[in-house]
Order: structure tokens, then C-alpha cells, then sequence
């Protein structure tokens, strides 16, 4: 497959993939190598990337390499200091992709993982999200595979299943959520990624699999960095309990209201009475 040369179509005429990456205390060198994997990407034909490098804080610095920088393809921000949800969220707000992915600033897209992705969505149509498998990478350069995974994944994952394996194995997710991708419309619907201090991206993903079915890819597409400075490893554990309870209300009301969709309000079902918005 092959990338088109930027400048060579129209920015009208290519389809885009967002990459969206929210940024706290982020080191150079690890979004250095971020920006390097995006590079190495080759999409399929009429398709681009856009990398939405956003900064959970208005004084927060981005330390993006020069090459960066000067990539009309990567657009920085600033905005104010609310936790990793919102900046992913105000970057979504920038983004222009019909499809969504995630890329935390201190992992690595492996070569190959972006047009995986688009490809097995496009020729999914019903299908509203995909994962691939994850490696960890860890401080002395090695990898190995990630815990969250089971072996009999299937290409296919059913509406709920992956609510209900999380439900049976203590909280644990049966993919990884820092490989999502998820066509926009879903990821709007789900009103993007929850706002909680961690956990977000596992409640947008339970949230999402709720409605609609997705894909697990087989081929490592990610390099999840484990590292000393990981915000993951700075949480307390005190709002766990909250953080999971709200998770599986929101998941369950999903998908009740799928088999079970909300009447019209009618005249009289809400105080002012006659105030109805059909």
C-alpha cells in the first residue's frame, strides 16, 4: 500500500485518520518516537493521517521535535488543565478523521498498524471499532506480550462480549484500549471518552461495545510503554471502586436501551408539564 504524497490531492479528496494523543509531562524522546512511528505508517491509497498532539494544561509544554513542528499534518494544542479525558476530548473537538485513534505520548505505533486498522473497518461496515494486539515494551528495550490478552480471541467480537469477559476476570480487559480505533460517529455517540481521572479510554471502549460490534486484529500493532513516570502509576487507588461502578451503570444502560428504546416524553411527564420537547 502505498501513502499518497502530501500536496499531491487535495486535502478535500483524502479520507483522514485521526491520531489523537493527550499530553501531561510528556518527555521529548518519548514523543519523538511517537511522531517517528507515525511517519513510518503506509496508509492505503487516498488516506492520510492527522496527529492531534493536545496539551492537558495551558502552561503544559509540548516538547515535539522540529520535524514535527513543521508537519502540517501535526496540530498542537494547549487547553486547560482537566486530566487525560479532556485533553483527548478537546482534540477530538479539532479532529476532522472519520476515523478515531488513539496514541498515548509515550507509546509506538508498530509499522502497518494504521492501515490494519482502516482496512478492516472499511470492509466491516458493521462492525464500529477495532483493537490489535499490544506489546510491552519495557525500560530496557524488550518486549513481551501484554497480560490483558487471551489466546482464543476471535477476528470478530460480538456486541457485550467484552463487557461480560471483564465483568468474569476482575476488571481485566480481554484487549487493550491504547489500540483503539473507532469510526467518529461512534465515538461522538458515546460522547467521547469519559471524565475520570483513569479508565477513560477502558469506559469509551466498554461503552462503545455495548451498541456495536468490533474487530481484534491479530498483528501487534502497538508498543505500550511501561515506565517509571507512567500517570497510571501515580493514581491513587481510592476512586477505583467508583471508576468501575459508574463504568459497567453506563455499559448496562447502553445496552438497555437498545432492547428497550426511551418512549417520547409526553405532555405532562416532566415538571413544567406542557414545556414538551417532542
Amino acid at each position: 500500500m502505498s501513502l499518497p504524497t502530501p500536496g499531491n490531492e487535495s486535502e478535500s479528496a483524502l479520507m483522514l485518520i485521526s491520531v489523537i494523543t493527550p499530553c501531561y509531562q510528556s518527555r521529548a524522546d518519548f514523543l519523538a518516537a511517537a511522531y517517528e512511528s507515525l511517519l513510518a505508517q503506509q496508509l492505503p491509497v487516498g488516506w492520510d493521517w492527522e496527529w492531534l498532539v493536545q496539551a492537558d494544561g495551558e502552561d503544559e509544554p509540548l516538547p515535539l521535535p522540529d520535524a514535527a513542528i513543521a508537519d502540517p499534518r501535526v496540530k498542537p494544542a494547549t487547553g486547560p488543565f482537566g486530566g487525560p479525558a479532556v485533553a483527548r476530548n478537546l482534540a477530538l473537538a479539532r479532529s476532522r478523521g472519520e476515523l478515531i485513534a488513539v496514541l498515548d505520548a509515550d507509546d509506538i505505533l508498530t509499522p502497518g498498524a494504521l492501515a490494519r486498522s482502516i482496512n478492516a473497518l472499511m470492509d466491516r461496515p458493521a462492525c464500529g471499532w477495532a483493537v490489535s494486539r499490544a506489546l510491552d515494551l519495557q525500560q530496557d528495550g524488550s518486549l513481551v506480550p501484554a497480560q490483558t490478552e487471551p489466546m482464543n480471541l476471535t477476528p470478530f467480537i460480538p456486541r457485550g462480549w467484552v463487557f461480560d469477559y471483564w465483568l468474569a476476570n476482575n476488571y481485566d480487559l480481554p484487549v487493550h484500549p491504547a489500540t483503539l480505533c473507532i469510526r467518529r460517529e461512534w465515538v461522538m455517540a458515546m460522547g467521547g471518552w469519559m471524565a475520570m481521572p483513569h479508565a477513560e479510554d477502558a469506559g469509551l471502549l466498554l461503552a462503545t461495545q455495548a451498541a456495536v460490534p468490533g474487530l481484534y486484529i491479530r498483528e501487534v500493532g502497538l508498543h505500550y510503554r511501561k515506565h517509571d513516570d507512567q500517570i497510571t502509576r501515580s493514581l491513587t487507588r481510592e476512586t477505583r471502586p467508583e471508576r468501575l461502578d459508574i463504568i459497567a451503570e453506563r455499559v448496562r444502560a447502553i445496552g438497555d436501551l437498545l432492547i428497550r428504546p426511551i418512549p417520547k416524553w409526553q405532555p405532562g411527564d416532566r415538571p413544567g408539564g406542557d414545556r414538551y420537547i417532542p
